[in-house]
């Protein structure tokens, strides 16, 4: 695990740059015996994500929220309405995908069901739970998924999860054309389509192709779009298939770097040229793009301390609660919010106008959540708060090192 890279002494965000709904609840709870440490989501902010690009999309897209970006389930619940089902990848995110009400919209009407390491267990629990699609990682899964849908007495409907042998998309994270454990290989398609038409109990309709994360590209998010329809095409007119699904994954970015936003207008402009095959639905799994900006992690400061030239900020929380920013090679921006009220006798050790190191409660140096930003003011008691933490947040962490308590998450009410 790396540490985050050093701000080299920007400042800090303000508190006026948080919303003030979000300031007010976490001052809230700063009356309160326990010391804050946990996650505030604004569903709203998700469900107005979901609705700008269902609406920049053609109508033959759908939306499926991948639940593996933040599984907190009133947020799920929220953004139900507004996307045309759910990407999932283990029994239990299948089981809240169905358990969003019926009546909700078009939400919780499509189940994908993805993932590497799909053990029989979980294919069986998927299939218990209606799941349309499974997409396929290896021939062994083929397999494991006849074996099981022979025991059941079903028939399941497969997307062949494939790795291209190149890519002309980038991101932040890179699972298609290099040797990864994600889907098989371009070159073995073919095979593998052969023995999927020698298992009675599946019937392949597509393809899934995923091969990036963090795209900020809309331009080439597009072309990779129409690479992955042209390629399922031709490869399901060479093999006889009827082509019913391209599955084009997620990878739609957020700049925690400051970047550019990515353009959804001109994402869907684009995509909107494209004409896939008659009766295809073509899915994007989205997940950190919907959510990324619904959520902050917020944690008290205990202590503020000095040792061999730096500051060090000490809070309650860390990397058992907020783990992104040890996986992404940028410092991620935080906001110092002051809290006055100090109830006790003894001193209060402050910081003015100085780079700090932010980490946690953990007995390692590893927790480390920012390092040489410059704070205005920052004493125990204080809060710092993290926006963009909404996606890969608590779902990412590490919780049980040192078995203290858990994040706290709550959402704001409309």
């Amino acid at each position: 695990m790396d540490l985050p890279p050093s701000a080299a002494g920007r400042p800090a965000l303000t508190a006026a740059d948080l919303p003030p709904a979000v300031r007010d609840h976490l001052l809230s709870g700063t009356h309160t015996a326990d010391p804050v440490s946990g996650y505030l989501y604004d569903p709203a902010v998700a469900v107005r994500r979901a609705t700008e690009l269902r609406t920049a999309l053609p109508e033959w897209a759908r939306v499926c929220y991948a639940v593996k970006a933040n599984s907190y389930p009133p947020l799920v619940h929220a953004l139900a309405p507004y996307v045309d089902g759910f990407e999932v990848a283990s029994a239990e995110e299948a089981t809240l995908a169905r358990q969003v009400r019926p009546d909700a919209g078009n939400g919780g009407r499509l189940m994908v069901a993805a993932g590497p390491a799909k053990t029989e267990r979980l294919l069986h629990r998927l299939i218990d739970l209606d799941v349309d699609v499974v997409n396929v990682e290896s021939p062994l899964e083929l397999h494991r998924l006849q074996a099981v849908a022979d025991r059941l007495d079903r028939r399941v409907d497969v997307a062949l999860r494939v790795n291209p042998a190149t890519v002309a998309v980038t991101g932040a994270l890179t699972m298609g054309g290099a040797a990864t454990q994600f889907g098989i290989p371009e070159a073995e398609v073919p095979d593998v389509l052969r023995l999927a038409a020698s298992l009675p109990r599946l019937r392949v309709v597509g393809f899934h192709v995923h091969v990036v994360g963090n795209n900020l590209d809309p331009v080439a998010h597009a072309a990779y779009v129409a690479w992955c329809l042209d390629w399922s095409r031709r490869t399901a007119a060479a093999h006889g298939l009827d082509l019913r699904i391209v599955d084009v994954g997620g990878g739609l970015g957020v700049p925690f770097g400051g970047e550019e936003p990515f353009d959804v207008k001109e994402f869907g402009s684009r995509v909107a040229d494209l004409t896939p095959p008659p009766d295809c639905r073509v899915l994007l799994e989205p997940g950190r793009y919907l959510v990324t900006d619904a959520g902050w992690y917020a944690a008290e400061v205990v202590d503020v301390k000095h040792a061999y030239g730096t500051w060090f900020v000490v809070l309650r929380g860390g990397i058992n609660h907020f783990q992104l920013p040890t996986s992404w090679d940028i410092p991620h921006r935080f906001a110092i919010l002051p809290v006055e009220h100090w109830p006790h006798p003894y001193p209060r050790p402050e910081v003015r106008d100085h780079p700090v190191t932010v980490v946690g409660e953990l007995c390692t140096t590893e927790d480390t959540l920012a390092r040489d930003v410059t704070v205005t003011s920052v004493r125990p008691g204080d809060l710092v708060v993290f926006p963009m933490a909404g996606s890969y947040g608590w779902e990412f962490a590490m919780p049980t090192f040192l078995s203290h308590p858990p994040a706290t998450r709550t959402h704001l009410h409309p």
